[in-house]
């Protein structure tokens, strides 16, 4: 019989939050916060990065820059919001576009949430525990 390592009840019953993020200070701060209150965070630099981890990782909930390379937030959002995978999994526009005319194309790009940079690191946490609930399962 061979023996299974036993992997660790944190990593089992953590959250998993993808930040889709391009600009290193900002992703060093979001991922530092998150980490702290519990969350599991993978990264991704572009749109097409995102998209990819997206649905190769599953996250419970996705931070999506929308000014990133390669692919644009609002790309990345229509096509893991079409894609049946990945369709439920929440998605929060993280962005310096702050326009009332931006947070609208936000919801039609089918963000679920809308966060204008800079934004509180804590808001941050408020607003992925709104739709997520708490770090634990």
């Amino acid at each position: 019989m061979i023996n299974q390592p036993a992997q660790s009840a944190m990593s089992d019953n953590r959250k998993t939050v993808l930040l889709v993020e391009d600009n290193e200070d900002n992703l060093v701060v979001y991922r530092t916060i998150l980490e702290h209150v519990g969350f599991t965070v993978i990264e991704a630099r572009d749109g097409e990065e995102g998209v990819s981890r997206a649905r190769s990782q599953r996250p419970d909930i996705v931070l999506m820059d929308i000014s990133i390379p390669k692919m644009d937030g609002w790309e990345a959002t229509q096509r893991l919001k079409a894609d049946a995978e990945t369709a439920d999994i929440p998605i929060i526009a993280l962005t310096a576009h702050a326009l009332e005319e931006d947070r609208l194309r936000a919801i039609e790009a089918g963000c679920d949430g809308y966060l204008a940079k800079p934004v509180e690191p804590r808001r941050v946490v408020q607003e992925v525990e709104k739709f997520i609930g708490s770090p634990s399962r």
